[in-house]
């Protein structure tokens, strides 16, 4: 057994070697190894590379830009990126693809972009009379630079805007804060207060024609800003008074006013411009006391007669008489005439 496991191997291993001849011999007699005859090249076959020069015409085509120009003029046109893009797309099979709403809103979009772009490097192009008003401005812009320059190179120069905006700044300051003005005056002035600082007063008309009683209400018209109680009362704005006769004058005290739906409590009293007293002068109420007085002394004095039944009957009579005249006379009608001017002092700041 062993002997002839020897054998086989021995004739295993010798078998590659008688194999190798056998398939070189087929391989050469299927053409392997042999150079290839190489065919000579026809004029019909291939490709050809010798191609013939451009002819152009010597008296017109100076260069490529000629060229160029000379495509445009006969028709011809260079096709662009996106023409050629819309080409292979067609081919491909994609012939709506340039149709697309939304690629034709955003081309639209970028198109537009590209114009305002372009507007915006252009130089603007204006009418002569536009023109000549620019250059106008720019000339008096120029002007006010050189004089502002030539300013700050003195160091004497004011700026009078600045001035002038400092001004009223300051004037509404001292509109919020009268106390901050009153200093301001003191400073100024060595310590010294004015008489008007101290009691001035605002003047004021009596709006309309109007006739006072006992208690009613008058109404007055401001001729200056008033400050009260940390408010600006606009000139022109309406205030009240309540009315209240004595020693023939129409005493006037407004107690609070109306600002929007704030009431603001206030002291003012109002004194006549024509004599500088308290309230406003009231002849009438003069007439009207020697009135009453006349009359109540005059049915007073059928008082004194006989004591019989038709004297009382008459003294009955006269006093009901008397009663009412005594109330007809109390009710005293002072008339205000339209623009009277006062004086509103304020009396508790």
């Amino acid at each position: 057994m062993k002997r002839k496991r020897i054998e086989a191997r021995k004739v295993l291993l010798l078998l590659p070697l008688l194999a190798w001849p056998i398939l070189a011999g087929a391989f050469y007699y299927l053409g392997g190894g042999r150079k290839l005859e190489t065919q000579k090249v026809t004029g019909s076959a291939g490709l050809n590379v010798s191609l013939p020069d451009a002819k152009f015409a010597t008296d017109t085509l100076q260069g490529k830009m000629s060229v160029y120009d000379s495509q445009q003029k006969s028709g011809f046109e260079i096709d662009s990126p996106e023409n050629g893009m819309d080409e292979v797309a067609r081919r491909l099979g994609f012939d709506g693809l340039g149709e697309d709403p939304k690629v034709v809103a955003i081309n639209e979009r970028l198109a537009m972009l590209n114009t305002e772009m372009a507007k915006g490097y252009e130089e603007p192009k204006t009418e002569s009379s536009r023109s000549s008003g620019r250059d106008l401005g720019s000339g008096r812009e120029v002007e006010k630079l050189e004089r502002l320059m030539q300013g700050m190179q003195q160091g004497s120069g004011e700026d009078v805007e600045m001035k002038q905006l400092s001004t009223i700044l300051e004037r509404i300051q001292e509109i919020g804060d009268p106390e901050l003005a009153r200093l301001k005056y003191k400073t100024e002035h060595g310590g010294k207060v004015s008489i008007d600082s101290v009691f001035g007063a605002i003047p004021a008309v009596v709006d309309g024609n109007q006739k006072a009683v006992q208690g009613s209400v008058v109404k007055l018209k401001l001729l200056d800003t008033m400050v009260v109680g940390g408010y600006v009362i606009p000139k022109g704005y309406n205030v009240y008074a309540l009315g209240n006769f004595s020693n023939q004058r129409l005493n006037l005290e407004i107690r609070n006013i109306r600002m929007g739906n704030s009431i603001i409590p206030v002291r003012l009293t109002v004194f006549d411009r024509k004599d500088a007293m308290v309230g406003v002068n009231a002849p009438e109420a003069m007439l009207a006391d020697a009135a009453r007085g006349g009359g109540v002394d005059a049915m007073g004095s059928f008082g004194m007669m006989g004591m019989d039944l038709t004297t009382q009957l008459a003294g009955a009579g006269i006093d009901a008489a008397r009663g009412l005249l005594t109330k007809k006379l109390k009710r005293i009608r002072q008339p205000l005439k339209n623009g009277y001017p006062v004086l509103l002092r304020i009396e508790q700041r």
